[in-house]
């Protein structure tokens, strides 16, 4: 009987095993056809950085060309909440900051999202005023980084 049960405590590892690698091996799938993103985090990363975007753009027309110098500032614009101001977004880090845009009387903002892990399925992104995101893997990325298609 004890042989038995070491017997299928084996095939049960052996089982659990495969399986974990199986699905760590998995590939993400797009959300939609020419989706970026390089994983679920990335994609949440993301889609952060196009609302933020979204109610930036949307806050300036409302405010004469001015743009949010805050998160809080933006809470009820388009579809950005007041829970979307934490700075923390699980696996990455939010950092917004005004900044003299290419218009002196307009100004416009930084964003930035740092992943607490740097590596090719948690990539860094960027974008201001212009609405361009950008990605790096390597660094922080910034407005030198590469587009994110």
């Amino acid at each position: 009987m004890p042989k038995l049960i070491g017997v299928k405590a084996s095939c049960m590892g052996i089982l659990l095993a495969s399986t974990m690698f199986i699905t760590a091996q998995t590939p993400y799938p797009p959300k939609f056809p020419g989706d970026p993103a390089r994983s679920e985090s990335e994609a949440r990363a993301l889609g952060y950085m196009r609302t933020v975007i979204r109610a930036e753009h949307q806050y300036q027309k409302k405010n004469d060309g001015k743009f949010a110098a805050s998160l809080n500032q933006l809470v009820h614009t388009g579809s950005f909440t007041k829970r979307m101001t934490a700075t923390d977004r699980g696996d990455y880090k939010v950092s917004f900051h005004p900044r003299k845009g290419k218009d002196k009387d307009q100004g416009g903002y930084e964003l930035t999202l740092i992943p607490q892990q740097l590596d090719a399925e948690h990539r860094s992104f960027y974008a201001n005023e212009d609405g361009v995101i950008y990605a790096d893997e390597q660094k922080v990325a910034s407005e030198n980084s590469p587009k994110v298609k």
